[in-house]
């Protein structure tokens, strides 16, 4: 079992879905958090904050929108007052955008700009905002959460696959850059999970054939952990990390 013990672990998105379940998971394995949502969601990151202090575990809650200079450097110097530095950062926060999901033809810009801001930008300004004092101990985990959407040109997904191709690739410029300085980048794919988002972009899609979000945190928590000390620039399908178990 990987101990999370001498962790301090930032997730963005923690309100509900994959950052929820992580946040709960690393919890229970005795990581410190700070776990973040926008405002319209702060009552299920209060929610979220209240079933990890009955876990024990030690927490700090920010509401801020990622996608926005502002929050980013505040939500980054709360952790830092609060627990001195941050081992292991999981860029979560997604925007799917308008739904039903428009054609790019008709894809009004202000929301495709919002989506790429939230999913791509935000990864990129929050990363750069912790990864000096990560650089300063010669360790540190960043993990951006994927998507198939962008490996694979499907109609509708506009933004959202343009935005996950672009972090796949912010990942691997990542990694390279920091190769050898004891800083890893990697990004997971979760694939189809039973969450909100999914069920807003596949209205007509069968939830019981979607994931659990818990059932794909292993892959999280193994490269948050010092076992894969020596992994960075992957993108890893979590799918195929469970079978490799």
């Amino acid at each position: 079992m990987n101990d999370m013990n001498k962790k301090i672990c930032l997730i963005t998105g923690a309100s509900r879905g994959l950052g929820k379940a992580l946040a709960l998971e690393f919890g229970r394995r005795g990581a410190k958090l700070v776990i973040n949502s926008r405002s319209f969601s702060a009552n299920e990151l209060s929610e979220t904050e209240r079933e990890l202090r009955d876990l024990g575990a030690q927490v700090l809650s920010v509401v801020a929108d990622v996608s926005l200079r502002t929050d980013v450097e505040r939500l980054a110097g709360e952790a830092l007052a609060r627990f001195d530095h941050v081992d292991v950062l999981i860029n979560n926060a997604s925007a799917l955008g308008p739904t039903p999901m428009p054609y790019l033809i008709d894809y009004p810009i202000d929301d495709f700009e919002q989506v790429i801001r939230t999913n791509m930008t935000g990864p990129f300004m929050l990363t750069r905002a912790l990864v000096g004092q990560m650089l300063a101990r010669r360790t540190g985990s960043i993990i951006n959460v994927s998507s198939d959407a962008g490996v694979v040109g499907y109609a509708s997904w506009g933004g959202y696959g343009v935005s996950k191709a672009a972090l796949d690739q912010l990942t691997r410029t990542w990694a390279t850059e920091l190769n050898g300085t004891g800083v890893r980048v990697n990004s997971v794919d979760p694939g189809d999970m039973n969450t909100r988002m999914k069920r807003a972009s596949d209205p007509e899609g069968d939830a019981s054939e979607w994931a659990d979000p818990q059932t794909v945190t292993p892959v999280f928590i193994y490269l948050a952990s010092d076992e894969s000390a020596e992994i960075n620039g992957q993108r890893i399908l979590a799918q195929e990390f469970e079978l490799k178990k």
